[in-house]
């Protein structure tokens, strides 16, 4: 089980630490589930029936490890509401992004800021297809949808994204002029 272990930490850490960040926007928080989605696959690796990828099989489990999280999140508004910097419109910015030298060019911190705005399903399936590279497919056997349902999710998502960079953008160049 080792070796195991070992191999699924090598293919997969990278992406799953990126994936529960993303919903998460907490290192400490991330860190928590990360090693939370690690013992439940130590644990069912044995009940694996190989009837999905493996790659698909544990991020279900990541998952499904984050909807738990957020549904025994208990006060989370109240949570939110004290995180929103009401003068900016937006959430404070309470702990630097692990990719805080990529965050330096412009079009990258719009895109992660409205990324932020999107609802969580339109998030998820973003980060899931262009963040962490899965195919349709993957990204509903994850998700347990249907593939047009993430076809949908994912195109309503990106007219989204394009809708608020727009509106960022437009924000700024009235405060420029």
């Amino acid at each position: 089980m080792d070796s195991v272990f070992h191999d699924i930490y090598e293919k997969y850490h990278q992406d799953l630490f990126r994936f529960l960040f993303y919903m998460l926007k907490s290192r400490e928080e991330t860190e928590d589930l990360v090693q939370e989605v690690y013992i439940r696959v130590i644990r069912s690796y044995q009940k694996f029936e190989g009837k999905s990828t493996e790659k698909t099989w544990i991020f279900s489990i990541a998952k499904n490890v984050a909807m738990d999280h957020f549904r025994k999140q208990k006060g989370w508004k109240e949570r939110i509401y004290e995180k929103f910097d009401w003068d900016l419109h937006q959430m404070k910015d309470t702990a630097a992004l692990p990719e805080e030298e990529v965050l330096k060019n412009e079009d990258i911190r719009y895109l992660y800021s409205c990324l932020d705005k999107c609802s969580t399903n339109q998030r998820l399936v973003l980060v899931m297809r262009f963040l962490n590279g899965f195919s349709v497919a993957e990204t509903a056997e994850v998700l347990n949808w249907s593939v047009s349902k993430v076809k949908t999710t994912q195109h309503r998502a990106l007219n989204s994204l394009k809708i608020l960079m727009e509106n960022v953008r437009r924000k700024e160049g009235d405060e420029v002029e």
